[in-house]
């Protein structure tokens, strides 16, 4: 198994254990307990990493770009460029704290990972408005199953994204 590997499969049991008996969190309690983690695995706490966490945990329903974070945080603090949260959430991301998200639009996207899922669920996308809609129905798992059985290859995760019109566009027109 490679560092990178183990490092994501630590900070996947951490978030587990960690979140499992605790459903209703404050935003304090969790990101004292992200930062409580990324100082175990050597990383410096700042004022923008905090900033940045605190951000994605307002939004933890939205997946957002890196300009939508800058966007906000630049609003509360001028001294916080792009490159930092862009290096920000490359370094959530290598820690498992967050998933990047791509919807085939050039633009990454980010969300937390709390640890309670293998991160099996699905997007729906609206190619009118662009909104996304995340289902969390996985009907693939059996085929994930079959795959690993008959090919030998362990599957990690996957990723599913359905292009449509949304309700709310259907509903317009």
């Amino acid at each position: 198994m490679t560092n990178l590997r183990k490092q994501r499969t630590s900070t996947r049991n951490w978030l587990r254990k960690t979140y499992n008996n605790r459903r209703v969190m404050t935003v304090e309690t969790t990101i004292k307990q992200f930062m409580e983690k990324l100082q175990k695995e050597g990383y410096k706490y700042t004022n923008q990493r905090e900033e940045v966490l605190r951000i994605l945990l307002n939004h933890k329903d939205s997946h957002m770009s890196c300009d939508e974070v800058h966007g906000i945080v630049s609003n509360e603090r001028k001294d916080v460029g792009i490159a930092t949260v862009y290096r920000t959430l490359q370094l959530f991301e290598k820690l498992g704290i967050v998933y990047r998200i791509n919807f085939d639009d050039g633009v990454s996207r980010y969300e937390l990972n709390f640890g309670t899922e293998n991160h099996h669920h699905h997007h729906l996308i609206c190619t009118n408005c662009g909104s996304v809609t995340e289902v969390k129905l996985d009907l693939l798992e059996s085929l994930e199953d079959e795959i690993e059985k008959e090919e030998g290859f362990t599957i990690q995760d996957h990723n599913v994204k359905f292009y449509g019109i949304c309700k709310d566009c259907k509903n317009k027109k």
